[in-house]
């Protein structure tokens, strides 16, 4: 018997922020770091996504509307997990969570309102009391392909609950960590785990 062919090598990576954060966080610049270094050939996206969940992903579907979706991959970051995981339900991507968010709707009915981002504090935008209900409707439901997808769960995250982190993607490949934080400040020791996983 013949042994299954090789997955194959990714063309593309979209990386995803998470809430007041930028193309500027220091995962997001790491990864365009890597691509630069270990991948130069592959297309990296890294939108600075727009306060509006809805918003946001108009603007990833335009922007992945041309990508090879079998060799194409996603990383999403907190809200940017969750952003990740609506994506890997439509395109079928190989994708890697980073502490994803569960339940943004719930989380962030506290936060609407004027807010900064954390990398430049002088940038302001306004968190509108529409976008809870826009994230709502984002919920992606059961995962359609659990096999596809990694979730790096940080026991020592101080922002989201671990336990409900690993509840909700129980069926993936989970990398649970007994410290760590919310931003993964220890990101660059299984980032190679990470890659291959993603097929990079």
């Amino acid at each position: 018997m013949s042994s299954p062919p090789a997955p194959a090598r990714r063309t593309h990576l979209l990386y995803l922020h998470g809430f007041r954060s930028s193309p500027r966080s220091a995962k997001a610049q790491r990864m365009a770091r890597w691509v630069a270094d270990r991948r130069p050939d592959l297309v990296f996206a890294c939108p600075q996504l727009p306060p509006s969940p809805q918003a946001a992903m108009a603007l990833v579907e335009t922007l992945i509307r041309d990508w090879p979706q079998d060799t194409m991959a996603v990383m999403g970051s907190s809200l940017g997990g969750f952003y990740a995981t609506w994506v890997a339900q439509r395109t079928g991507a190989r994708t890697v969570l980073l502490n994803p968010a569960v339940d943004p709707a719930r989380d962030l009915a506290n936060y609407i309102g004027e807010q900064t981002c954390w990398q430049n504090p002088d940038e302001h935008f306004f968190f509108r009391p529409e976008f809870v209900g826009e994230l709502s409707a984002l919920h992606a439901g059961p995962l359609a392909y659990p096999e596809r997808l990694l979730a790096v769960i940080a026991k020592g995250d101080e922002v989201l609950d671990w336990r409900e982190m690993h509840a909700r993607y129980e069926r993936c490949r989970i990398k649970l960590l007994e410290g760590s934080d919310h931003g993964l400040a220890d990101f660059d020791d299984y980032l190679d785990e990470l890659t291959a996983f993603l097929g990079l």
